[in-house]
């Protein structure tokens, strides 16, 4: 009995052990699956508040993670969905989330930024769901060479907004356009901004995305361009009867310039003069020798002073007082940095013309050039030549041989015609006393240019004139309509407009203020074209009275114009009547489409608001021989000579007002200057000269006229294009 109870104890116990060994393996299995939850949601409740989704519940159930909540959009859905699969494995979370009806809620910005560099183009933003961005990519790869295309692109469930598809394709034109860009894209709303490698590149990019831009897009650029380099860096002003000017003005920095305009405003320049920022000036303390340079000229009240580089050339006339004279030159020294060295001189009184040497260009628009004049022998006439028409399209020359030219002649010569090959058109003109330059060019530079070149050819002493007129219409930068192109966007403006007017009177009827608008763009880069309005009727009515009618109708389109803030200055208005109908007057149809204003051209030729500098007095020498004796001294005189006849005659001068002329003391020409590539050598008389390898011909590639403007500081312009 005693052994029946010890069995029954043990196995009792064992029981008792193998229960309780049971239930501590099922609670340590409870606590362990309950701390895993409670974990995995702390991990994914403390991501989602962590980013601001505080409208996604979380609740667990053994490794599985629920999320649940009403999403604002299917793109917070999303993004929810993915912020947990960051904090747990993906293959736990359950989505059970739903998205708000998007009925109710507000459309979401959509917006697209298009990044274009060498690496290709990324494309990063939010478009509607029903955005084809397969279609946006394949075009993107079909129509750049942008090596890589990379979508990173989201979308939402939301309706198209108004202009999207206008804008989103105008957007992908204009990456097409621009290598290096940032293209923002909202609705009816496109933003380009770019870096392009010279000032002629950021005015073709403007004028085609001006040009291709939609209707109801607006269109805001940033595009910018280096600065030019200018070599060497010049700067040139003085003082002569008709007040103080820059003939040249480079600054290296905003503060510079400023402090440059600032010495010359002081010194009593008028109005707003403006100097050019550019790359390539000798020191940082560029500025702080240029303005006590502008000081010294106004402490003397007349005089000139030229800056190239590192040398400073400060020339006044006889009749300044040598001791006032001398003051300044020492405040100058002084003043300027060491760097600089100065060569002050003030004029001989008795200095007078080195005899009657002289040399005269002339360049027309169609790029030919015409020479004559003297030379010192044959082999420099032949050394000319050869520079000239390595330079020009087609070259008359008439030079002469004389042997009594003053020292250094063939460099003045060279540096003249160096000089023009800036110039579209214009003429020079070399003597002993000075290089007198006047035309005209489409490079807002290009008189600092011109400056720059004759004093690297001749040394900051040269003694030079300048009347260099920026023509807008030349500007290759600007790509500005010509005269048919502008007849042609009125009219069309015309034929879209509501314009109309009261029956069988000229009163504007409607608000003509939209058409006005348009015109109003158009007439901005057209307005100095000669224009006509012409106005026209049908055949209703008397033929005088038609007559009177369209002149009167076409008057009071003009008028507007006028009143709208339109330059109408170069327009006039006819009335043509009934007498040029584009459609038959047996129908009010036809009728209708004769009732009209239409625009034509008058001349091809724009009229200038400024006017054209005034010609240099083209006086040469004959190329009859030299005679022999006492009349060898007579012959020497100069002689007129006519300007060649002909289809390569160049254009008539230019009229306007003349740039004084200040004499500057005798000719500085070095006696060895190096005068391009071509040239290594020429000594005070020429005696050696190094004439071009090659002779060019028709096929010889021409030298780029532009100036450098590889690197540098971009400076970015911004416009505001509308369409309406």
């Amino acid at each position: 009995m005693a052994q029946s109870r010890r069995r029954i104890s043990t196995a009792f116990a064992s029981v008792i052990v193998l229960g309780a060994a049971g239930g501590l393996c099922w609670w340590g299995a409870q606590s362990a699956a309950q701390f895993i939850e409670n974990r995995a949601r702390q991990d994914v409740q403390l991501a989602f508040s962590t980013s601001g989704q505080d409208w996604v519940r979380v609740t667990t159930d053994g490794l599985r993670v629920h999320l649940s909540g009403t999403a604002p959009s299917e793109v917070e859905r999303f993004r929810a969905k993915t912020r947990a699969e960051t904090a747990v494995d993906p293959s736990r979370v359950i989505d059970d989330m739903t998205v708000a009806s998007t009925e109710t809620l507000t459309p979401p910005d959509f917006k697209v930024e298009l990044l274009r560099d060498d690496d290709g183009i990324s494309l990063i933003g939010l478009v509607p769901s029903k955005t084809d961005r397969a279609s946006l990519v394949r075009g993107l790869k079909d129509e750049t060479a942008a090596p890589q295309i990379t979508d990173l692109l989201e979308s939402a469930d939301y309706p198209v907004p108004k202009d999207w598809d206008q804008a989103i394709a105008f957007g992908l034109r204009a990456a097409q356009m621009a290598a290096s860009a940032k293209i923002s894209v909202s609705p009816g709303q496109v933003t380009v901004t770019a870096i392009t490698d010279s000032r002629a590149e950021k005015g073709r990019l403007e004028t085609e995305l001006k040009r291709a831009v939609p209707e109801n897009v607006r269109l805001t650029t940033r595009v910018s361009a280096p600065r030019p380099v200018i070599a060497p860096f010049t700067l040139r002003f003085l003082i002569d009867e008709d007040g103080p000017r820059f003939d040249a003005c480079s600054a290296d920095n905003e503060d510079g310039r400023a402090r440059i305009l600032d010495a010359a405003v002081k010194a009593g320049v008028s109005g707003k003069p403006g100097c050019t920022l550019g790359l390539g000036a000798p020191t940082p303390d560029w500025a702080d020798a240029a303005v006590p340079a502008i000081e010294a000229v106004a402490a003397i009240g007349e005089g000139a002073v030229t800056i190239s580089d590192a040398d400073i050339a400060l020339i006044a006339p006889a009749s300044v007082d040598q001791a006032l004279f001398d003051q300044a030159v020492g405040r100058l020294e002084q003043a300027v940095p060491r760097v600089f060295s100065i060569q002050a001189r003030r004029e001989n009184p008795d200095n007078g013309d080195q005899g009657p040497a002289e040399f005269v260009a002339a360049l027309s628009g169609q790029r030919s050039l015409s020479m004559r004049g003297r030379i010192t022998d044959t082999r420099m006439r032949e050394a000319v030549d050869s520079f000239a028409r390595s330079r020009f399209a087609t070259v008359q020359s008439s030079l002469r041989s004389d042997e009594d030219v003053p020292g250094g002649w063939t460099v003045q010569v060279i540096a003249a015609l160096e000089s023009m090959d800036i110039l579209e058109s214009g003429t020079v003109d070399v003597t002993p006393e000075r290089i007198r330059l006047v035309g005209t060019s489409g490079d807002p530079n290009a008189a600092e240019r011109v400056a720059a070149t004759l004093s690297e050819r001749l040394g900051p002493g040269a003694r030079y004139d300048l009347s260099v007129r920026y023509d807008r219409r030349l500007d290759p930068a600007l790509a500005l309509p010509d005269g048919d192109e502008c007849v042609r966007r009125l009219n069309i403006i015309m034929s879209e407009s509501e314009i109309g007017f009261e029956p069988n009177k000229s009163a504007i009827a409607g608000d003509p203020a939209a058409t006005l608008g348009r015109m109003a763009e158009v007439m901005t880069d057209c307005a100095d074209f000669q224009l006509e309005a012409g106005g026209h009727t049908d055949s209703q009515g008397s033929e005088g009275f038609n007559a009177d009618l369209s002149r009167s109708r076409a008057q009071a389109l003009v008028a507007a114009m006028k009143e709208a803030g339109i330059d109408t200055s170069n327009m006039s208005a006819r009335g043509y009547g009934e007498s040029r109908p584009i459609a038959s007057n047996d129908s009010e149809e036809g009728r209708e489409e004769n009732r009209r204003i239409e625009f034509s051209l008058l001349s091809d030729r724009p009229v200038h608001s400024a006017p054209l500098p005034e010609p240099v007095t083209l006086t040469g020498v004959t190329r009859e021989p030299v005679p022999e004796g006492e009349n060898a001294k007579a012959a020497k005189a100069p002689q007129p000579v006519q300007a060649p006849q002909g289809p390569t005659a160049p254009d008539a001068p230019m009229q306007g007002p003349q740039l004084p002329q200040i004499s500057v003391g005798p000719g500085m020409a070095p006696a060895t200057v190096g005068v391009s590539e071509e040239f290594q050598t020429l000594d005070a008389r020429e005696e050696s000269i190094r004439l071009p390898v090659q002779t060019p011909t028709e096929d010889t590639p021409r030298p780029e006229r532009r100036p450098e403007t590889e690197g540098g500081t971009p400076e970015a312009d911004e416009s505001t294009i509308v369409s309406e």
